[in-house]
């Protein structure tokens, strides 16, 4: 793009040195530390319940080596906030980093909802379900959706020119951040909304919806395994929503703005409506970024067999520690026999 579209996109939303990128580099740090903290904790009995061909420890296999690629790529991000929103890393860079953080933003979402379908399915259809709950139809799906996803992004980047945010003469070397927005791009931000999000949010409440309905029926589970499964329920929707709804509802808000508004002219109303969205929408991008910290979480409530496998880790390095500090005791308390 030439030189007088480039200052256009510089003058359409004016992104300087604030306190978003300090709040922002915070977040990453953060999410950094602790979620490459859980996911290496969580590999272990993660992988024990792959070993036993259990289900869900294929899908939370998946799903954790996603956010471990994109926590990879966090450094990047955090020094892109940094310097105030200053990426002087090449294009190049910028597009693997923005494609490991979208793919694994939406691998992880398509993953949940085959973990929800896959658990309403064991308490609705125990018997008739079971031909169709094998380690081969979990890994066939993780693949379905590991290469829909991956091939959708690619297909982004093609369209999503992001030569157009840097350009040295004019100090524009932005990341994901190209103003004003490209219509491939806002209609592919429709159908991120749609499917990436409105669909799968959908598919996980009538999920745990028909699961609730299921258990209340049954007079056999007594109040406190009722009110685990609700807790459950409630918790996954919960942080689903937590760290994918704000981010796609301000995207859906920039699309719409974008096709209904004049969005040929730096002082048009989409270019102020952007001005003013960008502190908002780069919160969010913050909050989804939380999604390799709570996925860990989201295993443990998800999996019994990973509650066990961890209790068991726990109870394991618990006693060896207590082992070791009554052999130490033992052996401080003998006498010198030299």
């Amino acid at each position: 793009m030439n030189a007088t579209n480039t200052s256009y996109s510089t003058q359409c939303v004016d992104i300087g040195a604030s306190a978003i990128s300090d709040l922002k580099m915070a977040v990453y740090i953060l999410a950094f530390i602790f979620g490459l903290i859980f996911n290496v904790l969580m590999l272990g009995p993660i992988f024990q319940q792959v070993q036993r061909q259990n289900i869900i420890g294929i899908f939370l296999l998946n799903l954790s080596l996603s956010d471990m690629l994109y926590l990879f790529t966090i450094p990047l991000w955090i020094s892109y906030y940094r310097q105030d929103h200053h990426w002087n890393l090449g294009v190049m860079s910028c597009k693997v980093a923005g494609f490991f953080y979208y793919s694994n933003m939406y691998i992880s979402i398509y993953l949940l909802c085959c973990i929800s379908v896959h658990r309403c399915l064991v308490v609705m259809y125990p018997h008739r379900s079971k031909t169709h709950r094998t380690s081969y139809y979990a890994w066939a799906q993780c693949a379905i959706v590991h290469v829909v996803v991956v091939v959708l992004h690619i297909v982004g980047l093609i369209y999503d020119n992001l030569k157009d945010a840097h350009d040295d003469k004019n100090d524009n070397d932005r990341c994901y951040e190209t103003y004003p927005m490209q219509r491939p791009v806002a209609l592919f931000n429709l159908l991120r909304v749609g499917f990436g999000f409105l669909l799968p949010l959908l598919v996980l409440t009538v999920s745990y919806w028909r699961i609730l309905a299921t258990v209340g029926q049954r007079p056999h589970l007594n109040a406190q395994a009722k009110r685990k499964v609700r807790m459950l329920s409630f918790g996954v929707i919960g942080i689903f929503s937590i760290c994918y709804a704000p981010y796609h509802i301000i995207l859906l808000a920039r699309s719409l703005v974008f096709y209904q508004s004049d969005n040929t002219h730096p002082d048009g109303s989409y270019c102020q409506f952007e001005q003013k969205m960008h502190f908002f929408f780069s919160c969010t991008l913050a909050l989804s970024s939380l999604n390799c910290v709570v996925d860990p979480v989201l295993y443990v409530l998800v999996s019994n067999g990973v509650q066990k496998e961890v209790t068991l880790c726990w109870r394991r390095n618990t006693r060896t520690q207590t082992e070791d500090f009554a052999l130490s005791t033992h052996h401080r308390g003998q006498p010198n026999s030299n």
